[in-house]
Protein backbone atom coordinates (compact mmCIF):
# COMPACT_ATOMS: atom_id res chain seq x y z
CA UNK A 1 0.00 0.00 0.00
CA UNK A 2 2.62 2.17 0.78
CA UNK A 3 4.75 1.46 -2.51
CA UNK A 4 1.46 2.48 -4.70
CA UNK A 5 1.10 5.57 -2.56
CA UNK A 6 4.51 6.64 -3.13
CA UNK A 7 4.06 5.68 -6.91
CA UNK A 8 0.98 7.88 -6.86
CA UNK A 9 2.99 10.68 -5.96
CA UNK A 10 5.76 10.18 -8.56
CA UNK A 11 3.26 10.12 -11.23
CA UNK A 12 1.15 13.27 -9.61
CA UNK A 13 5.54 15.18 -9.29
CA UNK A 14 6.09 13.95 -12.80
CA UNK A 15 2.55 15.63 -13.85
CA UNK A 16 3.63 18.91 -12.11
CA UNK A 17 7.03 18.64 -14.21
CA UNK A 18 4.78 18.22 -17.46
CA UNK A 19 2.89 21.23 -16.91
CA UNK A 20 6.47 23.33 -16.34
CA UNK A 21 7.70 21.82 -19.33
CA UNK A 22 4.89 22.61 -21.61
CA UNK A 23 4.20 25.52 -19.36
CA UNK A 24 4.46 28.24 -22.89
CA UNK A 25 1.83 25.71 -24.31
CA UNK A 26 -0.29 25.73 -21.56
CA UNK A 27 -0.28 29.33 -21.45
CA UNK A 28 -0.71 30.15 -25.34
CA UNK A 29 -3.82 27.46 -25.45
CA UNK A 30 -5.32 29.36 -22.30
CA UNK A 31 -4.91 32.72 -24.06
CA UNK A 32 -6.46 31.20 -27.33
CA UNK A 33 -9.43 29.46 -25.19
CA UNK A 34 -10.31 32.90 -23.84
CA UNK A 35 -10.47 34.49 -26.90
CA UNK A 36 -12.11 31.70 -29.10
CA UNK A 37 -15.21 31.60 -26.60
CA UNK A 38 -15.98 35.22 -27.83
CA UNK A 39 -14.59 35.77 -31.13
CA UNK A 40 -16.56 38.06 -33.25
CA UNK A 41 -18.34 39.88 -30.37
CA UNK A 42 -17.68 43.64 -30.57
CA UNK A 43 -16.51 43.62 -26.91
CA UNK A 44 -14.27 40.48 -26.98
CA UNK A 45 -12.85 38.80 -23.83
CA UNK A 46 -14.99 41.84 -21.70
CA UNK A 47 -17.76 39.10 -22.11
CA UNK A 48 -15.91 36.82 -20.31
CA UNK A 49 -16.54 39.16 -17.31
CA UNK A 50 -19.34 40.79 -17.62
CA UNK A 51 -21.65 38.10 -17.61
CA UNK A 52 -20.92 36.22 -14.29
CA UNK A 53 -20.98 39.65 -12.83
CA UNK A 54 -24.02 40.84 -14.22
CA UNK A 55 -25.49 37.28 -12.77
CA UNK A 56 -24.13 38.20 -9.09
CA UNK A 57 -25.32 42.02 -9.16
CA UNK A 58 -28.90 40.50 -10.50
CA UNK A 59 -29.09 37.82 -7.33
CA UNK A 60 -27.86 40.58 -5.08
CA UNK A 61 -30.47 43.11 -6.11
CA UNK A 62 -33.33 40.33 -5.92
CA UNK A 63 -32.36 39.03 -2.51
CA UNK A 64 -31.48 42.68 -1.24
CA UNK A 65 -34.57 44.82 -2.36
CA UNK A 66 -36.94 42.37 -3.87
CA UNK A 67 -37.36 39.37 -1.08
CA UNK A 68 -35.63 41.62 1.75
CA UNK A 69 -33.78 38.40 2.95
CA UNK A 70 -33.18 38.77 6.23
CA UNK A 71 -29.66 38.69 7.68
CA UNK A 72 -27.60 35.15 8.32
CA UNK A 73 -25.70 35.15 11.64
CA UNK A 74 -25.93 39.14 11.88
CA UNK A 75 -24.37 39.35 8.14
CA UNK A 76 -26.10 40.82 5.30
CA UNK A 77 -27.56 38.04 3.04
CA UNK A 78 -26.59 39.60 -0.55
CA UNK A 79 -23.27 38.79 0.98
CA UNK A 80 -23.37 35.68 2.08
CA UNK A 81 -25.31 34.54 -1.09
CA UNK A 82 -22.38 36.47 -3.22
CA UNK A 83 -19.91 34.49 -1.44
CA UNK A 84 -21.66 31.28 -2.06
CA UNK A 85 -22.10 31.73 -5.91
CA UNK A 86 -18.25 32.97 -6.68
CA UNK A 87 -16.97 29.31 -5.84
CA UNK A 88 -19.80 27.64 -7.40
CA UNK A 89 -19.34 29.37 -10.77
CA UNK A 90 -16.23 28.52 -10.79
CA UNK A 91 -16.81 24.60 -10.16
CA UNK A 92 -19.58 24.54 -12.83
CA UNK A 93 -17.85 26.61 -15.41
CA UNK A 94 -14.29 24.63 -14.90
CA UNK A 95 -15.97 21.00 -15.34
CA UNK A 96 -18.78 22.07 -18.09
CA UNK A 97 -16.05 23.75 -19.76
CA UNK A 98 -13.15 21.22 -19.14
CA UNK A 99 -15.22 17.86 -20.41
CA UNK A 100 -14.94 19.26 -23.33
CA UNK A 101 -11.64 19.76 -23.29
CA UNK A 102 -9.93 16.78 -26.17
CA UNK A 103 -13.79 16.97 -28.24
CA UNK A 104 -12.99 20.69 -28.41
CA UNK A 105 -8.71 20.12 -29.32
CA UNK A 106 -9.31 17.12 -31.47
CA UNK A 107 -6.44 18.18 -33.56
CA UNK A 108 -4.09 17.53 -31.27
CA UNK A 109 -5.22 13.67 -30.24
CA UNK A 110 -2.82 12.68 -33.56
CA UNK A 111 0.23 14.76 -32.13
CA UNK A 112 2.44 12.01 -30.11
CA UNK A 113 4.29 14.70 -28.76
CA UNK A 114 1.60 16.38 -26.47
CA UNK A 115 0.41 15.51 -23.44
CA UNK A 116 -4.07 15.34 -23.92
CA UNK A 117 -4.06 15.13 -19.84
CA UNK A 118 -2.77 18.69 -20.12
CA UNK A 119 -6.13 20.12 -21.90
CA UNK A 120 -8.18 19.51 -19.27
CA UNK A 121 -5.57 21.78 -17.20
CA UNK A 122 -6.12 24.79 -19.94
CA UNK A 123 -9.62 24.86 -19.57
CA UNK A 124 -9.61 25.13 -15.69
CA UNK A 125 -7.08 27.58 -16.04
CA UNK A 126 -9.30 29.36 -17.80
CA UNK A 127 -11.73 29.50 -15.68
CA UNK A 128 -9.88 30.13 -12.77
CA UNK A 129 -9.03 33.76 -14.35
CA UNK A 130 -12.30 34.95 -14.44
CA UNK A 131 -12.73 32.98 -10.94
CA UNK A 132 -10.17 35.16 -9.62
CA UNK A 133 -11.87 38.44 -11.05
CA UNK A 134 -14.81 37.62 -9.59
CA UNK A 135 -13.27 37.07 -6.08
CA UNK A 136 -11.28 40.11 -6.33
CA UNK A 137 -15.30 41.49 -6.99
CA UNK A 138 -16.99 39.48 -4.20
CA UNK A 139 -13.97 41.55 -2.06
CA UNK A 140 -14.82 44.61 -3.32
CA UNK A 141 -18.49 44.07 -2.61
CA UNK A 142 -17.22 43.06 1.27
CA UNK A 143 -15.52 46.67 1.43
CA UNK A 144 -18.84 48.74 0.03
CA UNK A 145 -20.24 46.92 3.38
CA UNK A 146 -17.68 47.63 5.69
CA UNK A 147 -16.21 44.41 5.94
CA UNK A 148 -12.50 44.18 5.18
CA UNK A 149 -10.63 40.73 5.06
CA UNK A 150 -9.38 39.54 8.11
CA UNK A 151 -6.43 36.46 8.56
CA UNK A 152 -9.05 33.82 8.12
CA UNK A 153 -9.11 35.18 3.91
CA UNK A 154 -5.96 33.27 3.13
CA UNK A 155 -7.93 30.10 3.17
CA UNK A 156 -9.51 31.97 -0.04
CA UNK A 157 -5.75 30.01 -1.79
CA UNK A 158 -6.62 26.85 0.27
CA UNK A 159 -10.19 26.35 -1.18
CA UNK A 160 -9.03 27.69 -4.37
CA UNK A 161 -6.18 24.84 -4.80
CA UNK A 162 -8.45 22.48 -3.34
CA UNK A 163 -11.28 23.19 -6.27
CA UNK A 164 -8.46 23.08 -8.79
CA UNK A 165 -6.99 19.18 -7.57
CA UNK A 166 -11.06 18.52 -7.49
CA UNK A 167 -11.86 19.57 -10.79
CA UNK A 168 -9.16 18.15 -12.80
CA UNK A 169 -9.33 14.75 -10.93
CA UNK A 170 -13.60 14.99 -12.40
CA UNK A 171 -12.84 16.19 -15.37
CA UNK A 172 -9.94 13.66 -16.47
CA UNK A 173 -13.20 11.41 -16.28
CA UNK A 174 -15.61 13.10 -17.96
CA UNK A 175 -13.12 14.16 -20.45
CA UNK A 176 -12.50 10.48 -21.09
CA UNK A 177 -15.77 9.04 -21.69
CA UNK A 178 -17.31 11.94 -23.38
CA UNK A 179 -15.25 10.42 -26.44
CA UNK A 180 -16.79 7.22 -26.25
CA UNK A 181 -20.37 8.23 -24.75
CA UNK A 182 -21.24 11.72 -25.97
CA UNK A 183 -23.79 11.94 -23.70
CA UNK A 184 -21.81 12.25 -21.15
CA UNK A 185 -21.60 16.02 -21.89
CA UNK A 186 -25.83 16.25 -21.37
CA UNK A 187 -25.15 14.28 -18.11
CA UNK A 188 -22.97 16.69 -16.82
CA UNK A 189 -24.66 19.87 -17.58
CA UNK A 190 -27.88 18.14 -15.65
CA UNK A 191 -26.40 17.17 -13.03
CA UNK A 192 -24.13 20.90 -11.96
CA UNK A 193 -27.90 21.87 -12.77
CA UNK A 194 -29.21 19.65 -10.18
CA UNK A 195 -26.27 20.53 -8.18
CA UNK A 196 -26.87 24.53 -8.08
CA UNK A 197 -29.56 23.81 -6.16
CA UNK A 198 -28.91 20.51 -3.68
CA UNK A 199 -25.62 22.99 -2.60
CA UNK A 200 -25.92 25.49 0.29
CA UNK A 201 -26.11 28.13 -2.42
CA UNK A 202 -29.52 30.53 -1.92
CA UNK A 203 -30.06 28.84 1.33
CA UNK A 204 -28.94 27.77 4.48
CA UNK A 205 -27.96 24.48 5.30
CA UNK A 206 -28.59 24.68 8.90
CA UNK A 207 -32.20 25.20 7.90
CA UNK A 208 -32.64 21.53 6.77
CA UNK A 209 -32.63 18.56 9.42
CA UNK A 210 -29.67 17.46 10.43
CA UNK A 211 -30.05 13.58 9.11
CA UNK A 212 -30.06 15.24 6.08
CA UNK A 213 -27.72 17.04 6.49
CA UNK A 214 -25.31 14.39 7.06
CA UNK A 215 -26.34 13.54 3.06
CA UNK A 216 -25.85 16.84 1.62
CA UNK A 217 -22.44 16.65 3.14
CA UNK A 218 -21.53 13.82 1.03
CA UNK A 219 -21.54 16.78 -1.94
CA UNK A 220 -17.67 18.12 -2.25
CA UNK A 221 -18.96 21.45 -3.67
CA UNK A 222 -20.89 22.08 0.13
CA UNK A 223 -17.38 21.89 1.61
CA UNK A 224 -15.43 24.69 -1.25
CA UNK A 225 -18.97 26.58 -0.67
CA UNK A 226 -19.16 26.58 2.75
CA UNK A 227 -14.98 26.84 3.26
CA UNK A 228 -14.93 29.92 1.47
CA UNK A 229 -18.00 31.75 3.79
CA UNK A 230 -15.28 30.18 6.44
CA UNK A 231 -13.18 32.15 5.19
CA UNK A 232 -14.80 35.75 5.15
CA UNK A 233 -17.86 35.33 7.26
CA UNK A 234 -17.18 33.09 9.92
CA UNK A 235 -13.42 33.39 10.39
CA UNK A 236 -13.17 29.39 10.85
CA UNK A 237 -10.41 27.46 9.95
CA UNK A 238 -10.38 24.67 7.65
CA UNK A 239 -9.07 22.15 10.05
CA UNK A 240 -11.86 22.77 12.61
CA UNK A 241 -13.86 20.84 10.19
CA UNK A 242 -11.88 17.68 10.96
CA UNK A 243 -14.25 15.55 9.63
CA UNK A 244 -15.70 17.34 6.38
CA UNK A 245 -11.90 18.10 5.31
CA UNK A 246 -11.30 14.21 5.87
CA UNK A 247 -13.69 13.65 3.87
CA UNK A 248 -12.99 15.89 1.28
CA UNK A 249 -9.64 14.97 0.77
CA UNK A 250 -10.58 11.08 0.96
CA UNK A 251 -13.25 12.04 -2.15
CA UNK A 252 -10.36 14.39 -4.44
CA UNK A 253 -7.56 11.91 -3.90
CA UNK A 254 -9.87 8.89 -4.84
CA UNK A 255 -11.30 10.79 -8.07
CA UNK A 256 -8.12 12.64 -8.56
CA UNK A 257 -6.09 9.13 -8.93
CA UNK A 258 -8.81 7.40 -10.62
CA UNK A 259 -9.29 10.21 -13.32
CA UNK A 260 -5.53 9.90 -14.11
CA UNK A 261 -5.64 5.94 -14.61
CA UNK A 262 -8.77 6.34 -16.78
CA UNK A 263 -7.57 8.86 -19.05
CA UNK A 264 -4.24 6.76 -19.40
CA UNK A 265 -6.02 3.84 -20.37
CA UNK A 266 -8.43 5.01 -22.45
CA UNK A 267 -5.62 7.87 -24.04
CA UNK A 268 -4.37 5.13 -26.49
CA UNK A 269 -8.35 4.65 -28.14
CA UNK A 270 -9.12 8.43 -28.38
CA UNK A 271 -7.82 8.91 -32.42
CA UNK A 272 -10.32 6.03 -33.18
CA UNK A 273 -13.07 7.91 -31.71
CA UNK A 274 -12.35 10.96 -32.86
Amino acid sequence: MIKGFFSLFRSFLEFLRDIYANRELVLTLVRRDIKARFLGSAFGLVWAFVQPTVTIFVMWFVFQYGLKSPPIVDFPFSLWLVTGMVPWFFFSEGLGSATHAVLEYHYLVKHSTVRLSLLPVVKILSCLIVHCFLVVLMLCMYAWYGYFPGIHSVQLLYYGSASIILLLGLSWITAALILFVRDVGQAVAIVLQLGFWFTPIIWNLNFVPYKYQVLLKLNPVLYLVEGYRDALIYNVWFWEHKYMSIYFWCFTVFTFCLGAVLFKRLRPHFADVI
